[in-house]
């Protein structure tokens, strides 16, 4: 648009330029022609009579030259020995001067034209010549005078006109260019809007009806989402055969080696065990991979929250549990799956070591431009606690800091790696209830 609006102004300054030129030269042609044409009617009009005398009656045919001071003007005057009286125009109510033919010579046709200034301040425009009346070669000289001031104001008023004329048909034309590009452009505009539901899941492929020029690109963009799902259910299918398939077999190993007991015994169930928490783990990731790049998942985190935390009320009765929502919609842009493993690991943590009192707060992040579109999550407990410096050992896979209470190790780790796959990070702090506070941001879909 900014070339074409470009284009078009540069195109009618010169078509402005060019026409303005062509009518000042055509008027000025046309002017001069009138001039020299009254100049000859003029001469003919005017003879000397017996005595010397200038005489005739000259009517030029234009009503201007009998306007006191109009801008137009006659005269003739002698130019030679033996002619007396001089005649004007009733216009011109007094003589008006002429340069010398010093300064402004006549050409070989006798004639001379000139600029000079009128009874009211105009410019005008003077043909002038020198003509022998009669045998007795007496010369008289014949100015005939036009107002240039009133043509240049001619040309001006043709000028503006023509600017306005341009100038309403260059807007015209500008917004017809703008609106067939940006109705152009609205498919195009579709797309994205598609796109976007797509990314925020609120719908499956890119739906309607586009022009031919788009619609490839609409139908390989929908095959492109059927492939990822395609290739997310087959990870996924892959991860449950594998699991499956190594559960039964870990479990056995590990059952016959605290059957067997002694040293041997216990060191397959050891190994078994720890085999058990490497699948688990790597399990996980692979899921987590498997699904990462999905775009169609939309998850509503305020019922999620309300679910799992109903679920833990009845698994730990003794333990308060405390909420804080938002009142706006909260949605996190991913699957409900991934986000219920991270809440149930942090839940059943803080859970575990919690004295009395648990509290979970979910809140929109507005505090700034740089992270517009996350929520927040926090879970509190009223526990021991992890000491600083600690933290991060707590995040290591299969490290435990406490081998008092049952555990693989591994909860923390997975619920980080989770958040880490959506682009977030997993906080520990100390709490204001005196426990561990775990805290992640996550995207938020609008």
């Amino acid at each position: 648009m900014a070339f074409s609006t470009v284009w078009a102004v540069l195109a009618l300054v010169v078509i402005f330029t060019l026409i303005t030129t062509l009518y000042r030269q055509a008027s000025e042609r046309g002017f001069d022609s009138l001039l020299s044409a009254h100049l000859f009617n003029l001469i003919g009009s005017v003879g000397v009579s017996e005595q010397g005398m200038l005489t005739g009656a000259p009517d030029l045919g234009d009503l201007r030259f009998s306007e006191p001071q109009s801008g137009w003007y006659w005269s003739v005057e002698p130019a030679s020995s033996g002619l007396t009286g001089d005649l004007r125009s009733s216009s011109m109510t007094r003589s008006i001067p002429s340069p010398s033919v010093a300064e402004v010579p006549f050409n070989s046709g006798f004639q001379r034209n000139y600029l000079t200034e009128g009874l009211e301040g105009e410019q005008l425009q003077v043909f002038e010549s020198e003509f022998v009346l009669d045998a007795k070669n007496r010369i008289a000289r014949f100015r005939v005078m036009g107002n240039e001031t009133e043509l240049e104001q001619e040309i001006g008023a043709f000028q503006r006109r023509l600017l306005t004329y341009l100038s309403l048909f260059g807007f015209g034309m500008i917004a017809i260019n703008a609106i067939a590009i940006l109705y152009a452009l609205q498919p195009l505009r579709r797309v994205r809007d598609a796109l976007a539901m797509v990314r925020q899941g609120t719908a499956q492929r890119l739906g309607g009806r586009f022009p031919a020029e788009i619609e490839p690109l609409a139908n390989e963009t929908n095959a492109l989402i059927e492939n990822n799902k395609r290739i997310v259910e087959r990870s996924r299918t892959q991860v449950g055969n594998l699991a499956h398939s190594l559960k039964t077999p870990l479990a056995v190993l590990i059952n016959e080696g605290r059957a067997l007991g002694g040293e041997k015994g216990r060191l397959i169930a050891e190994q078994a065990t720890s085999m058990q928490k490497q699948v688990e783990y790597y399990l996980q990731r692979a899921r987590m991979a498997a699904q990462r790049d999905s775009v169609v998942y939309r998850t509503p985190v305020k019922p999620l929250v309300l679910r799992m935390a109903r679920v833990m009320e009845k698994l730990n009765p003794d333990t308060e549990l405390r909420l804080t929502l938002p009142q706006d919609e909260v949605v996190f842009a991913g699957e409900r799956e991934d986000l219920e493993e991270v809440l149930g690991n942090l839940l059943e943590n803080a859970m575990k070591w919690a004295r009395s009192t648990v509290a979970v707060s979910v809140e929109l992040v507005t505090e700034d431009e740089g992270n517009a579109g996350l929520f927040e999550i926090n879970i509190e407990d009223d526990g021991p606690g992890i000491p600083e410096g600690e933290a991060r050992e707590a995040l290591k896979r299969g490290k435990r800091l406490d081998e008092s209470k049952p555990g693989t190790g591994l909860g923390l780790a997975i619920v980080a790696d989770l958040i880490n796959e959506y682009g977030g990070q997993l906080a520990l702090e100390r709490a204001v209830l005196g426990g561990l506070k775990a805290s992640f941001r996550l995207r938020n879909i609008e």
